[in-house]
């Protein structure tokens, strides 16, 4: 309580206010300062204290006076006769007594409440140190907790068997959400203050105690918006209610209308070995966005990719998407968005992919063109439902860009024969089709000290309406589980080592009903079984997945160990032309090996348990 500290230089004035502070406090019967000067002329300064004590106490009580005004002593006429001195410190009595039944109970809960009864029974008699210990014991909890604007402000009732704790909790009285300029102006912003409001927890509302932990959630919740370059929520106290808090929420929004255009030129060895241009023609990807459409965090995105600006329609792809939000108003408790897009893309088909020993297979190509809708609905914080419409055409090609109808394979005398396994349902190389499509998602992972623990689960169900080539009918569905378990208890906080976490991982895909090539379920790849070639294993109709991994943290990073197993469940051969067995590929297969995570980079040596021969891969993201 003594704001004095040693080498400190204080006047005479600063001394005075220490001792009337000291002395008023009520902890103190008598309070002395005695000052000595010293052969060096400093001052040793000698406080004395007469602790105040009380008689014992039976009860305790923790109200909440926030908002209430704070009792100011009064003082007491020394002329008063007895009577009318019995009669003021009945009043008094009277006074507190009313003050205590119109104050809030506190938040403290009942342990908190045994620690200081234990505490008064072991003291006997109320001393200014015991109201000391328990100050420090209610203020330590309500900290902890992250309550960080509560304190201890009086004791009450000192002269009974109950000891009464006066807290200022922190009771917020206003909400202010501002939106600043690059400068910190304060300005008229775009975003709708309900948009922001949503997404408020209910702890940081006008009534309820101002927690520090709720303020965090606030400022993740408006950062997953997306709308904002900085955030900020600070609270400070009301000055027109004693013990209230405001809670100023600051943001500065993004930029509304954003592009990007990137570029690329392909290099490989020329002569001599040096490197040169495989081509002068650049090609790229142009992206643009406009978010924040009305203030209601609409947005309309767009990108298209080519390998040759001069030329694009070689293998122009592009995706253009709208993302309404709110689409049961921005008042409704429920959180559903609308996507909407079409799309046309390209990929390599791991379905036409050799097995070990088989020379080079020529690739096949799926295009993709088509349209998307689905609609998003949060079932939980943790939980989310996706469900919507799929109408697409599909068109496969060989690699000088003709519709392939057929897998093809290398002849010994080195020609190409096209009497692979058929690529599309139509047998034409080109198919339409439309389904429904259905995703929950359930994810209860968190970070603790970056590293990621928790468990994950997927659903997905396609669902052929019988629209389109040949009418297909069929019912794809796949489920995923992960689960990322903590090995070790560590202390939680910035620059703490996260703990070692074992991952075990399990995934399921299936069909029944007509099943086209590219839809296939594929083994082996670095998100299949690590070791292996993308399709490396085979394609079927039904797949299992097995993994576990090992995650060792050291300086910065973490290092792991892994297995893993791919099997094809015998369905192989159920899937149209069997292309596992054209391609002499196992069907299944494991792999083991170790590796380390470079920033975004996993570098690891795997190996391939069919063949028994290890290499080392790079690879960027995660496999879980």
């Amino acid at each position: 309580m003594v704001s004095l500290r040693p080498n400190g230089v204080y006047t005479k004035a600063q001394l005075q206010k220490e001792l009337e502070t000291l002395a008023t406090c009520g902890m103190f019967e008598r309070v002395d300062l005695e000052g000595k000067t010293n052969p060096d002329g400093s001052i040793k300064v000698t406080i004395s204290f007469l602790e105040s004590t009380w008689q014992s106490a039976e009860k305790f009580r923790c109200i909440n006076v926030g908002l209430m005004p704070q009792t100011k002593p009064v003082e007491m006429d020394p002329d008063m006769t007895d009577k009318e001195k019995l009669d003021f410190f009945i009043s008094q009595e009277k006074d507190y007594r009313r003050r205590i039944d119109r104050a809030r109970p506190c938040l403290l809960p009942t342990p908190i409440y045994r620690d200081v009864m234990k505490m008064l029974s072991d003291q006997g008699k109320v001393t200014a140190r015991s109201l000391q210990k328990i100050r420090d014991t209610v203020q330590k909890w309500y900290h902890d907790e992250g309550y960080a604007c509560a304190q201890v402000v009086n004791f009450g009732n000192l002269n009974t068997k109950e000891v009464v704790c006066e807290v200022v909790e922190g009771d917020i009285t206003q909400l202010l959400i501002q939106f600043q300029d690059k400068l910190g102006n304060v300005v008229e912003g775009n975003t709708q203050f309900p948009v922001v409001w949503r997404e408020l927890p209910k702890q940081l509302r006008v009534g309820h105690v101002f927690n520090i932990e709720a303020g965090k959630q606030a400022l993740r919740n408006i950062n997953s918006l997306g709308l904002f370059s900085n955030i900020e929520v600070n609270p400070r106290p009301d000055e027109k209610s004693e013990g209230g808090i405001i809670v100023e929420i600051k943001l500065k929004e993004l930029d509304q209308k954003s592009a990007e255009v990137s570029t690329e030129w392909s290099i490989v060895p020329g002569r001599q070995g040096h490197p040169t241009l495989a081509s002068i023609q650049p090609g790229g990807t142009v992206s643009f966005e406009h978010r924040n459409i009305k203030g209601l965090n609409r947005s309309f995105l767009g990108s298209v990719t080519t390998s040759n600006f001069f030329n694009p329609q070689d293998d122009l792809a592009f995706k253009f998407e709208y993302v309404h939000p709110y689409i049961d108003g921005v008042y409704s408790p429920k959180n559903r968005t609308f996507r909407t897009s079409c799309f046309n893309s390209r990929k390599l088909s791991p379905v036409f992919t050799g097995g070990p020993g088989l020379d080079e297979v020529p690739p096949i190509w799926v295009d993709r063109s088509g349209v998307k809708a689905n609609i998003t609905e949060n079932l939980t914080r943790q939980s989310k439902l996706t469900y919507g419409l799929v109408v697409e055409e599909i068109t496969t090609r060989d690699e000088s860009s003709h519709i392939a109808i057929a897998g093809q394979r290398v002849l010994p005398n080195g020609g190409i024969s096209a009497d692979g396994p058929p690529t599309t349902l139509s047998d034409t190389g080109i198919d339409r089709v439309a389904f429904l499509q259905a995703n929950i998602t359930r994810d209860n992972t968190k970070f603790v000290n970056g590293a990621i623990v928790g468990d994950r689960n997927v659903f997905q169900v396609d669902q052929g309406l019988g629209i389109g080539s040949k009418n297909p009918l069929f019912n794809r569905h796949q489920l995923t589980l992960t689960r990322f378990l903590q090995l070790k208890n560590v202390e939680e906080g910035a620059g703490k080592p996260p703990p070692p976490v074992l991952v075990l991982h399990g995934h399921y895909g299936g069909c029944v009903g007509d099943l086209p090539s590219y839809d296939a379920f594929t083994l082996g790849g670095p998100y299949s079984v690590r070791g292996y070639n993308m399709g490396e294993l085979g394609a079927a109709r039904s797949i299992l997945e097995l993994a576990a991994e090992l995650r060792i943290p050291i300086k910065n990073t973490h290092a792991y160990i892994f297995a893993e197993h791919g099997n094809d469940l015998g369905t192989s051969k159920d899937l149209k032309g069997n292309p596992t067995e054209v391609y002499r590929r196992m069907g299944q297969g494991s792999s083991y090996g170790a590796g380390v995570k470079l920033g975004l980079v996993r570098a690891e040596y795997a190996v391939d348990h069919n063949s028994g021969t290890g290499a080392i891969f790079f690879r960027f993201g995660e496999r879980f």
